[in-house]
C-alpha cells in the first residue's frame, strides 16, 4: 500500500537500509523506518532535515516524489525520476508537439470537470450551487472567458465563508488547504512520471519558473475533494495543522471514487486519468478519463476514513 510519509519533526536524518527509508536523530537513535516498496510519497517539512544520497536515487527508482515544503506548507521544489515509463521518450514527443487545439480541448474538459465538482461539492453541503452546472456547461476551448475564475470568487465565499479569501501565504484555513493540495500534487506527481510525461511543460500553465506546470494542471479536478475535506475539518473544530489533521489530510489518497468500471481509490483513478492525458497527446483526441463527483454522503465522510500515514 502507497504511504505518504510526512517529515515535520526537525533534526532529522533519512537514510536507506536494507529496503527500508530509516529516520534517526541526528547523530543519535533510530525512530523509526518503513520499506521503500510502501511509499508513496515523501514529504519533508521541517527543518534541519539531512538524508544520504541514497534516498534520493531509491525514491527515484520507485517513482516516488520528495516534496520539499516551504514554512507554509506549500511546496516549493520536488524530486522527479528522469525515468518512469518504458515508452518515455515516445510520450515526451508527443506531449512537446502536442498542438494547441488538442491543449485547449484538454483545457476546457478539465475547467469543466473542476467547476462541476465545485457545484457537487456545495450542493452536498445544502448551499446554493445551481450556477455552477450552467458555467461547467459554458467552458469553451482554452476557457477564454476564464470560466475557472468566476467560478471560484462564488465558490469560496460559498464555501467557507463570505470572510475566506483564498491566500496561500495566510493562515487559518488556507493552511490546511496548502498541506492537502500538497498531498494532491504529489500523488499527481507521481502519475505523471508512470505515464512517461514531462511536469514542467503544462497545458495551461505556462509559467517558466513553475517546474510543476503540468501536476498543476492536472490536479484541479481533484482540488475541491480537498476543500470539502477541509470544511469538514472546520465543522469539527479542527482548524489547525496537526498530526491529527495531517492524518486526515492525508486520507484523500484512498477516498473511493465511482468510474466507469467500478470503485477505485483516487490515487488509482488520478493515475488512470493522468494516462488518459498521455494517450490523447499521441493519439490527437481528448478522451479523458475524469472523475465523477461523489455523493453527498460520500463527500461528509472525507477525513473519516482510516489512512496509512507515516509521520516523524
Amino acid at each position: 500500500m502507497d504511504r505518504i510519509v510526512d517529515i515535520s519533526t526537525d533534526g532529522l536524518h533519512l537514510a536507506v537500509y536494507r529496503g527500508f527509508l530509516t529516520v534517526s536523530k541526528n547523530g543519535g537513535d533510530e525512530v523509526g523506518r518503513i520499506a521503500l516498496d510502501d511509499i508513496g510519497a515523501l514529504i519533508v517539512h521541517a527543518h534541519g532535515t539531512t538524508w544520504s544520497n541514497h534516498v534520493f536515487v531509491k525514491m527515484s527508482e520507485r517513482g516516488v516524489p520528495v516534496v520539499l515544503c516551504a514554512a507554509n506548507h506549500a511546496p516549493v521544489a520536488v524530486v522527479w525520476p528522469l525515468e518512469g515509463h518504458h515508452a518515455q521518450g515516445a510520450r515526451l514527443r508527443a506531449q512537446i508537439d502536442a498542438s494547441k487545439p488538442l491543449q485547449k480541448q484538454v483545457w476546457r474538459k478539465i475547467v469543466s470537470a473542476k467547476v462541476r465538482m465545485q457545484g457537487h461539492v456545495l450542493a452536498a453541503n445544502g448551499l446554493e450551487a445551481g450556477a455552477f452546472d450552467m458555467l461547467a456547461r459554458k467552458v469553451r476551448s482554452g476557457d477564454p472567458d476564464n470560466i475557472e475564475a468566476q467560478a471560484a470568487r462564488r465558490y469560496w465565499k460559498a464555501l467557507l465563508g463570505p470572510d475566506f479569501y483564498r491566500d496561500r501565504e495566510a493562515e487559518g484555513l488556507n493552511v490546511l488547504l496548502n498541506y492537502g493540495y500538497t498531498v494532491l500534487r504529489a500523488i499527481v506527481a507521481r502519475a505523471i512520471c508512470a505515464s512517461g510525461l514531462h511536469p514542467t511543460i503544462g497545458v495551461f500553465h505556462s509559467n517558466r519558473a513553475n517546474a510543476f506546470a503540468l501536476a498543476d494542471d492536472l490536479m484541479e479536478p481533484y482540488r475541491p475533494l480537498v476543500d470539502q475535506l477541509v470544511r469538514n475539518l472546520a465543522a469539527a473544530g479542527k482548524t489547525d495543522l496537526s498530526p491529527e489533521t495531517k492524518r486526515a489530510l492525508t486520507s484523500i489518497t484512498t477516498f473511493d471514487l465511482d468510474t466507469d468500471i467500478g470503485v477505485s481509490p483516487l490515487s488509482v483513478q488520478i493515475g488512470r486519468f493522468v494516462h488518459s492525458v498521455a494517450v490523447g497527446f499521441e493519439t490527437g483526441e481528448a478522451r479523458l478519463d475524469l472523475p465523477v463527483p461523489p455523493s453527498a454522503l460520500h463527500l461528509a465522510a472525507l477525513g473519516k476514513q482510516p489512512v496509512e500515514q507515516e509521520e516523524a
